[in-house]
């Protein structure tokens, strides 16, 4: 006799959100599964960072419900079994980056030794010596690797990561894509929006397609190029939000 599977990590219903008299989201419809790594692809503006902050209950949604784990999303409790790296991540330049990993961490009950940071920074193709100096002298390369750092270290089950390859090098997005599928390989779920779709089609088991803020492709990154016939994710995304969007979509 086999176990029950385990519930969704996140389910979306009819999600809807809006900004002034500006509709962002309408009737959003999706699951992410534990365990996957699921991406969202959309031009700018197509309320990717909505539905994100949405679902934290950084915006307040206009309609429908959204499930973390099986616990409704307006929970704190819910809320504390991810962690979340937004867009424009902008640590306090006064702060070692040390400094910044522990106070982040204390906020997840967890502790990590300087020795153990260290390793894991090296991980991210970041010099473990800058987590000794102010985040002042950062660059936007080496501040989104901190970012990133700490998130890891949450060992949350969920992560929810906006433009995760913000700023980052080319030797730094293969280490970050190494320790995301490791992630992922130890049972959690990562949600992702990127820009860069190549990251997608390695990383993630399925993508939701976000345009006009309505939802419509969602499956395999495979499956939509063999859907639009494109050797490409890019010219296969562009060619699925180039035709009729559905109303909604499949969770």
């Amino acid at each position: 006799m086999t176990g029950s599977s385990p519930a969704p990590a996140i389910v979306i219903e009819g999600l809807a959100a809006r900004y002034g008299a500006s509709q962002v989201l309408t009737d959003v419809t999706l699951s992410v599964l534990t365990g996957e790594t699921l991406g969202l692809i959309g031009l700018s503006g197509a309320g990717k960072t909505t539905l994100l902050k949405s679902i934290l209950m950084l915006v307040t949604p206009s309609a429908g419900k959204v499930q973390l784990f099986g616990e409704c999303h307006r929970d704190p409790a819910s809320r504390a079994q991810l962690a979340y790296l937004p867009e424009r991540f902008q640590p306090p330049g006064h702060l070692t980056g040390h400094d910044f990993l522990r106070l982040t961490l204390a906020f997840y009950r967890r502790r990590v030794s300087r020795a153990a940071a260290s390793l894991r920074a090296a991980e991210l193709d970041l010099d473990p010596l800058a987590l000794t100096r102010p985040i002042r002298s950062y660059s936007k390369g080496m501040a989104q690797k901190l970012g990133l750092l700490a998130m890891l270290l949450t060992e949350r089950p969920l992560l929810i990561l906006d433009e995760p390859m913000s700023g980052l090098d080319p030797t730094a997005r293969v280490r970050l894509k190494q320790q995301l599928a490791a992630y992922r390989a130890r049972g959690r779920t990562v949600l992702m929006s990127s820009q860069i779709l190549a990251d997608h089609d390695q990383l993630c088991e399925r993508v939701a397609v976000l345009h006009q803020g309505r939802l419509g492709y969602v499956g395999s990154p495979a499956g939509l190029k063999e859907r639009q016939g494109a050797a490409t994710l890019e010219t296969a995304f562009l060619a699925e939000i180039q035709g009729p969007m559905p109303a909604r979509a499949a969770p």
